[in-house]
């Protein structure tokens, strides 16, 4: 040891590293947690009509006509309560092709529908699914935690297949 330095240096450079690997993971698990909270709200926007049907107008539409992002086509209520209507709008998607019938649910106070069903729930977390691999890549990177990045990148990559496949 150098007669000038401390005797307390290692004991500083433990400390000094100890808040480093403290600040390291606190900023990456921010950093996942933002980006899972972003994915849930991505997802929910669609979700909350699909999952949560009770109470809404459920039915099928038949799309008649594609335009840029969205199709239409007239709406055929299935659920007690709703209303026929000649044309709903729905978002045009790699989902929905001209000439077939979907179910689908009916936002509220609007003419816009939300596809409905298994693939319905699938598609509306599709950006979950995205949230989930990202995540996957800051925690295993991040946060050096291997096991938990794996269960997140399989989770998304099921998500992501499960949607593809069933739409």
């Amino acid at each position: 040891m150098i007669p000038a330095m401390p005797a307390t240096a290692p004991t500083a450079r433990r400390a000094s590293a100890a808040a480093l690997r403290f600040g390291r993971l606190a900023s990456m698990g921010t950093v996942t947690l933002l980006i899972l909270v972003a994915g849930v709200w991505g997802s929910w926007g669609s979700a909350q009509y699909v999952m949560l049907t009770k109470g809404r107008e459920r039915g099928t539409v038949e799309v008649t006509r594609c335009a840029q992002d969205m199709c239409s086509g007239p709406y055929t209520p299935l659920s007690h309560g709703s209303q026929a209507r000649d044309r709903v709008v729905i978002e045009k998607t790699v989902a929905v092709r001209k000439g077939r019938t979907y179910p689908v649910v009916v936002k509220p106070g609007s003419s816009e529908v939300v596809r409905s069903g298994t693939a319905g729930v699938l598609y509306a977390w599709v950006p979950m699914g995205g949230a989930l691999l990202l995540a996957s890549v800051v925690v295993a990177g991040g946060l050096r935690r291997s096991g938990l990045a794996w269960v997140l990148a399989g989770s998304g990559t099921a998500l992501l297949t499960a949607a593809f496949v069933t739409v």
